[in-house]
């Protein structure tokens, strides 16, 4: 473990972050990677936790107890009950895991799930983790998310809104952008030398030759060719219904998805417990699970973490070809 640790943030203290937080250190206290924890050490009662002052301490802990930062809660969290007192902490376990990471300090930053209408309710202005996170470690570029799991990764180009904003909000630069972003990320984060990346179409059928919308045409189509004259292998726009099939899946190394739920249904079908949330297009290095606070089973010994241990690793490894690359 001589790499730099991770820093994973505290998220929703009433939720099953903490529950999570302690499995996932079981599972990888051994091997790696190692990561310190930013919250209130009562959280983990149901661990040996080492109280440290700085990442750096992080390593040498790490395979007998689980490395905490303390950031003191405001109120006892109980699972299951929000608290909107303990709302500070949590955006400051997040602000203060991405200084870390901007610093060098940190190999990379893996969030807990966050409870979004708690943060909301005290005057947190950002939509979710990903929109606060492009203020904070941004490179003026805007942050694009990624999920991914074993065989699969995808993009939504158009997030959390209705269908219908969705469609007459899509535009051509917005695929392209994105697209250049995930194209540089692969090459950058997971080491592929000539990312191949695949455009859906919004439409059935990618439109049926403009029979079902002719947005594929005039918005889709010239977006495919834009990124295919920037010197990336893309193709497009193809029809979803036949996009995530096990042959298909073969032929590319990320699909750009024009709306939420054509990208992550596919995901959450495949591996529902193992899928991860990166935000591409950072300074630094973050992903997250790909699940929610799951407040009804908070406490309760039933929360699964295998996505959460699967964006420890996913963080550690982008870390790692993010140090190889400085040392060319």
């Amino acid at each position: 473990m001589t790499a730099p640790p991770l820093a994973l943030t505290m998220g929703e203290p009433a939720g099953i972050g903490p529950e999570i937080t302690l499995a996932a250190w079981r599972a990888v206290r051994a091997a790696g990677p190692a990561f310190c924890v930013l919250g209130d050490p009562a959280l983990y009662a149901g661990a040996k936790v080492a109280v440290i002052e700085t990442p750096e301490q992080a390593a040498a802990a790490f395979p007998d107890a689980l490395p905490v930062i303390p950031l003191t809660l405001a109120a006892p969290a109980i699972p299951g009950r929000l608290d909107p007192r303990n709302a500070p902490a949590v955006i400051a376990s997040i602000e203060r895991a991405v200084g870390y990471a901007k610093a060098g300090r940190v190999g990379g930053v893996v969030t807990n799930p966050i409870q979004k209408s708690v943060l909301t309710a005290t005057g947190f202005p950002h939509p979710g983790h990903t929109e606060f996170l492009g203020e904070l470690a941004g490179t003026g570029q805007p942050p694009v998310m990624m999920l991914a799991c074993p065989g699969l990764r995808v993009v939504p180009v158009t997030i959390h809104m209705s269908l219908k904003r969705a469609a007459a909000e899509l535009t051509t630069e917005a695929i392209v952008t994105q697209g250049r972003i995930v194209a540089a990320a692969l090459r950058r984060d997971f080491g592929i030398a000539v990312p191949r990346l695949v455009v859906a179409g919004l439409n059935p059928h990618a439109g049926e030759d403009g029979t079902m919308g002719r947005e594929d045409i005039e918005i889709v189509a010239p977006a495919v060719a834009a990124l295919r004259e920037a010197g990336i292998a893309a193709r497009g726009p193809l029809p979803a219904d036949t996009l995530f099939t096990p042959r298909a899946r073969a032929t590319y190394d990320c699909a750009l998805c024009m709306y939420h739920d054509q990208a992550l249904i596919p995901v959450k079908t495949l591996d529902m417990d193992g899928g991860v949330n990166v935000t591409l297009g950072l300074s630094i290095v973050r992903t997250s699970p790909d699940h929610g606070t799951a407040l009804d089973i908070a406490g309760k010994g039933l929360a699964d973490p295998g996505s959460l241990i699967a964006a420890l690793r996913m963080a550690g490894e982008m870390a790692a070809m993010r140090a190889k690359d400085t040392t060319r």
